[in-house]
């Protein structure tokens, strides 16, 4: 349709094709979790603990207690997840639940001596990870890149 009718214009028919998947946001970003994530997962593994299991104890190790939303909220798990990782690492004394005194139906979590002792023994051992991809990349970039995606993670919709 012509514009100067009030119509709009038509996009160039390039535009309606999808990026080159190599410079695709999502998929450069899901490819570059897997990378860094491929040198994690041995060790996490090896403590017997998964990724989502230890992104939730390094949470409540950085702050507890702290309510179930806000627990699935920073650790980036699924609601419904969070029940089955709270049932696991209960049963592992790794943290404690408590009904909220507030709010009776709010669960608050705690990290106990054994998610702290889990997180003194693992962080060492990711020591060497951090140090090859600073070597590799350099510390300022690194934290270039951090400072940038924690941006991007603010946008939230």
């Amino acid at each position: 349709m012509d514009t100067a009718k009030g119509g709009s214009a038509a996009l160039p028919e390039d535009a309606l094709l999808p990026r080159d998947t190599r410079r695709a946001l999502p998929i450069a970003l899901l490819r570059a979790r897997e990378v860094v994530m491929a040198r994690f997962r041995p060790i996490l593994a090896a403590h017997d603990v998964t990724e989502q299991q230890w992104r939730v104890v390094r949470v409540l190790g950085e702050e507890s207690p702290l309510d179930a939303t806000e627990v699935a909220e920073r650790a980036c798990v699924l609601a419904p997840s969070l029940t089955r990782i709270i049932k696991a690492l209960e049963d592992r004394k790794m943290i404690t639940r408590a009904r909220d005194v507030d709010d009776g139906r709010r669960a608050c979590l705690t990290i106990a001596p054994a998610g702290l002792a889990l997180i003194r023994e693992v962080t060492p051992e990711t020591s060497p990870v951090y140090a090859e991809l600073e070597a590799h990349y350099g510390r300022d970039r690194i934290e270039l890149l951090l400072d940038m995606l924690c941006d991007l993670a603010e946008l939230k919709e």
